[in-house]
């Protein structure tokens, strides 16, 4: 999904593209998010829209708003199901500058906008990870806090207290097979593992999407 809600703004042949985008988890958000930029831009010459809803992107729609059929909504639609993108609404506001573009360049210039609006905003993964929480000693905190950092574990918090020393990780779901094992190397066996509940994190994505 995109990182974040934002808007850029591009200029084709004295025509300005205004694309916002917005996270949305149902239909009803997505249409009420697209209804608040049409009041915004009330005096627009376009207000186009696309969104993909749900894990599977199996929510899906576009509108021309009065642009030649499929020359808006559709490469917009396009560009969020190439990436991959879901949860996700873009709204693309056109400001007509007086020369026409034709078809084909109202599809690149629809599409682009939406492009161009992603690459500047973000994309995230989310992903599945695990709670997991090492309980130890005072005297070994310091060598095994490094042993962790070390081995590339993600460490969410240090906590000490009078018992000891709380180590609170998170971790993909396939990483804990074996985890109890080099745990109890690093700590010659006197470290107490908890395995806790699953969330959801969000990861940054890069590479080239073109």
């Amino acid at each position: 999904m995109i990182a974040r809600g934002g808007r850029h703004e591009i200029e084709i042949r004295k025509s300005w593209f205004i694309c916002t985008a917005n996270r949305a988890n149902t239909e009803e958000e997505a249409r009420g998010y697209a209804e608040s930029i049409r009041r915004e831009f009330w005096d627009a010459s376009h207000n186009c829209v696309a969104w993909v809803i749900g894990d599977d992107g199996r929510f899906q729609r576009s509108n021309d708003d009065g642009e030649p059929a499929g020359t808006a909504g559709m490469p917009m639609l396009e560009v969020l199901r190439r990436r991959t993108i879901t949860d996700t609404v873009v709204v693309v506001t056109r400001y007509f500058g007086g020369i026409k573009l034709g078809v084909g360049g109202l599809i690149r210039a629809y599409g682009q906008s939406v492009a161009d609006t992603v690459d500047a905003i973000g994309i995230v993964e989310r992903r599945t990870r695990t709670r997991v929480s090492v309980q130890i000693g005072h005297h070994d905190a310091g060598r095994f806090e490094h042993a962790i950092r070390t081995a590339g574990y993600q460490l969410a918090e240090v906590a000490y207290d009078g018992f000891g020393v709380t180590f609170s990780l998170t971790m993909a779901p396939d990483s804990l097979s074996g985890f109890d094992d080099w745990i109890a190397k690093q700590s010659n066996g006197q470290a107490a593992v908890v395995i806790g509940d699953d969330l959801f994190v969000e990861v940054p994505v890069s590479g080239d999407h073109t």
